[in-house]
Formats: structure tokens, sequence, C-alpha cells
């Protein structure tokens, strides 16, 4: 990719999928693969401040992923808990803000300091806004910006006509950041399953065959140039 030419995204979104693939593929166990999958975090972390992009959002843990077995969940809280315990001095060093969204009345109690540890520290940091999706499902963002935009309204605090897409969206769990002009999805599935589906109204999608663990900074470099190809016309022609 010649940097100098393309157009930064200014928010990428990634869906991080394949990680069990990868494993299996490799005889290993489904741990090893989300262990793996880690690594390609810190990669794209540190390439994304290194290019310069404002705004990364990984999409980590679903609403749905509870469904999972026990212990593959397990392992998934344990690597969260680990990556935060480790990596924030680093973040830091990096001056990388860290943030995160999705329903945390669901998660452990020492993970959810963890979070606002991590948080906390990171808050004055202004290179990379860095955000996790935990526990987070678009369906349940936009029913939940619905009841309190209706709780609002019953309260006489708005009228139904001041409700618009600007009000709405402020009351998403991710207001305060861009809608994603990237969203990215790993090992070649297409589909969004249930992420940023408000915010990603307009944003373009690049599917890769890569799978997560081996998604890398020549891997994100490829879908910025894939992105830089597209003529985004936000419901226009494109013709002058």
């Amino acid at each position: 990719m010649d940097a100098a030419a393309a157009v930064l995204p200014q928010h990428i979104a990634i869906i991080m999928d394949g990680n069990g693939r990868w494993a299996k593929s490799r005889y290993l166990p489904r741990a090893l693969g989300h262990r793996e999958g880690a690594e390609a975090v810190r990669r794209t972390v540190t390439a994304c401040g290194e290019l310069g992009v404002p705004y990364l959002t990984l999409f980590a843990f679903s609403s749905e992923n509870w469904k999972r077995p026990a212990d593959e969940v397990d392992d998934l809280m344990w690597l969260l808990r680990s990556y935060l315990q480790r990596e924030v001095n680093e973040l830091n060093r990096q001056r990388v803000r860290i943030g995160f969204i999705g329903e945390r009345s669901a998660l452990a109690p020492d993970l959810v300091s963890l979070i606002e540890n991590a948080e906390m520290q990171t808050r004055q940091n202004d290179r990379l806004i860095f955000t996790i999706a935990v526990n987070y499902g678009g369906q349940h963002d936009i029913v939940a910006a619905a009841q309190r935009l209706a709780r609002e309204v019953a309260a006489g605090h708005m009228q139904p006509d001041q409700i618009t897409p600007e009000s709405f969206a402020a009351h998403l769990m991710t207001t305060g950041l861009p809608d994603p002009d990237l969203i990215i999805r790993t090992s070649g599935e297409q589909r969004l399953s249930n992420f940023m589906l408000w915010q990603a109204a307009y944003s373009e999608l690049i599917f890769l065959d890569t799978l997560w663990p081996d998604f890398s900074r020549q891997s994100l470099e490829q879908a910025i140039e894939l992105f830089n190809r597209r003529e985004r016309r936000f419901g226009a022609t494109g013709e002058s």
C-alpha cells in the first residue's frame, strides 16, 4: 500500500473470525487458536497506530457467544483478563485509549474492574481510540436506544417528532465514536453477525479469507487498499 497516496479510513471495525478453524487446521485445541488471535489483536493495534488510523473497534465477544461450550467461554474471558493485565502499560506507551461497548452486567466483577481500570488509565491518550466490543449485540444496542428515547418521551423531556437519526445515534453504545468507514471480517464469512447494525449503514464491507490469527499489517493494508478502490456515494449517483 502506498501510504502517502492512500485515504485512511477514519474508523476501522473488525469482526475477528477464524480462531477455531485456524486451530483445527493445525490439529490444535480451539483455545490455542484464541490465544494466537490475541497476538493478532496486538499486531493490529500497533499497525493502526503507526498508519495513523484514528479509531479501531474489534468485535471480541458477541451477546450470542454465550451459547458456546462453557470451557471455550471461560478461555475467552481468561484471554481478555490476561490481555488487560499485560497490555495496558504498552497501550499507554503507544498513546492508545481503550474503551468497551457491550453489556457489562453479565461479566464477572473482576473482569469489569479490569475494564474500568484500563479505561481510566488510558483516558488521556489520543493517538488511537481502541474500542473492544464484549457481550455486544447490534439488535440489543438499537432496542436499548429506542427504550431510552421512549422513556424520555414518556417523561415529557422530548416529543416523538424530535427523534432524528442523530438523536437516536446519540443513545447508542457507540455515542462519541464516528460510524465505521470500513468493516473487515476475516475467515471468508460474509455477514455482519449482529455487529454495529445501525452504525454500518454506509460502511464499506471487506471480507478476507485470512483467518484471524494470521491477520497481519499486510492484511490490514490490503483491506485499506481495497477500501480505496471503492467509490463512496452515500446514496448519491456519483455523477458530476
